[in-house]
């Protein structure tokens, strides 16, 4: 039996928006939380939950000076267990995870696992090969002549097949386009995910998934991806909890086949052509709307500490539905560029059910200085969007 009281955990990512639900399951199970921040706006500083606050301005800079903010951490002997929310420090984490769990448990999974998700190219290959519903994806390219000569039609997705929140993501309307492109910027090929194009006015959706120890799923909940921003693909501003026994199927089987363990977050299109939600990609961390899990009934912070300390882990067998998750200020964004916005189902303007991902009335402070921060970054973020690989 775990005595939470005596758990010490480390949120490696302070700046993100997953900290706050976190945090507060955390609180909640009696633990202690000290998160890790960059800056004074952001979220892991703000809230109300975390007990202890770590400020080092140097973690925006590099990678390496996260490991170094976190192992500093770590060797002080006060934590018990590190989690991140992001990929980058996910794969940091990964590949450092032998030589810093001499200090503790670090909630992520080996680097050999953590890269069979990573690699987009290789998810794929596993769900072709099994029948699970995915794009259509090229193997083995190298020059634009092997795209042209495929036999894939036009457009297609060209898109790092090691990235994260649509960077690099490029649609391609033709054989000259893709000639122009790659010349242009330098493209190699061979580090690019090739594959249809799945038309984006239906619906998208995300998977949150729990595997214990034993490789046994202990909790999936699933949600519809009815907005996002950008429009022509970004990170969702309207989540709903649904039941979706075919995604449930399809996205069991892929973790299975994958041996996997801990948390997942996978993502997928529904092909309106065809009405089957194909899978995209899987990271190795909780989803950004990890918060509609709490808000649905599963408490994926007691999974984590459960397995990270070799207990049991509780089994979530059902979860919430109707239950909506609300990024508020990219959703305005999304009103503002969509030629959707009064169309949209369910409407925009709906309150139903529904909880925001950054604002509450708990915990107000971080809705101040996530606008704040987010006006700041805005143009970068646009940028790395737009970034010809």
């Amino acid at each position: 039996m775990i005595d939470y009281t005596k758990i010490h955990v480390l949120l490696a990512d302070g700046k993100d928006r997953q900290v706050l639900p976190m945090s507060r399951a955390l609180k909640s199970l009696g633990c202690t939380v000290t998160t890790i921040n960059g800056s004074r706006l952001d979220n892991g500083w703000s809230s109300r939950y975390p007990d202890h606050r770590i400020l080092d301005r140097s973690v925006k800079k590099s990678p390496e000076n996260l490991l170094r903010a976190i192992e500093s951490a770590l060797v002080t002997g006060k934590y018990d267990l590190v989690i991140t929310t992001t990929d980058p420090t996910a794969e940091l984490l990964s590949l450092n995870k032998e030589r810093l769990e001499r200090y503790a448990k670090i909630a992520v999974v080996e680097p050999e696992l953590f890269y069979a998700a990573y690699d987009k190219l290789n998810t794929m290959k596993i769900c072709m090969e099994n029948g699970i519903p995915c794009p259509k994806t090229l193997f083995g390219v190298k020059t634009p002549d092997d795209i042209i000569s495929s036999g894939l039609g036009f457009p297609i997705i060209l898109k790092p097949r090691k990235s994260f929140g649509s960077i690099g993501f490029r649609r391609i309307e033709s054989s000259e386009e893709l000639l122009e492109y790659c010349l242009e910027n330098k493209i190699d090929l061979s580090e690019c995910i090739v594959q249809e194009y799945i038309p984006q006015y239906d619906i998208q959706y995300i998977v949150s998934v729990f595997v214990d120890n034993e490789h046994h799923i202990k909790s999936l909940v699933v949600s519809s991806k009815n907005r996002w921003y950008p429009t022509d693909g970004g990170t969702s501003t309207l989540n709903i909890t649904v039941d979706r026994p075919d995604i449930v199927e399809s996205c069991s089987r892929l973790l299975e086949l994958m041996g996997w363990r801990g948390c997942a977050d996978i993502d997928l299109i529904q092909d309106p052509r065809d009405g089957a939600a194909k899978i995209m990609e899987i990271n190795a961390r909780p989803s950004g709307c990890v918060k509609i899990c709490y808000e649905a009934g599963v408490d994926l912070t007691r999974q984590m500490i459960e397995a990270a300390f070799g207990e049991p882990v509780t089994d979530y067998t059902d979860y919430k539905k109707g239950v909506r998750l609300r990024c508020l200020l990219t959703d305005i964004l999304w009103f503002i560029e969509s030629e959707n916005r009064f169309k949209a189902r369910p409407s925009w303007f709906s309150m139903k059910n529904t909880k925001d991902q950054i604002f509450s009335l708990h915990d107000p402070l971080p809705g101040i200085t996530y606008c704040i921060q987010a006006v700041l970054i805005y143009r970068e973020e646009m940028a790395k969007r737009r970034r010809r690989y």
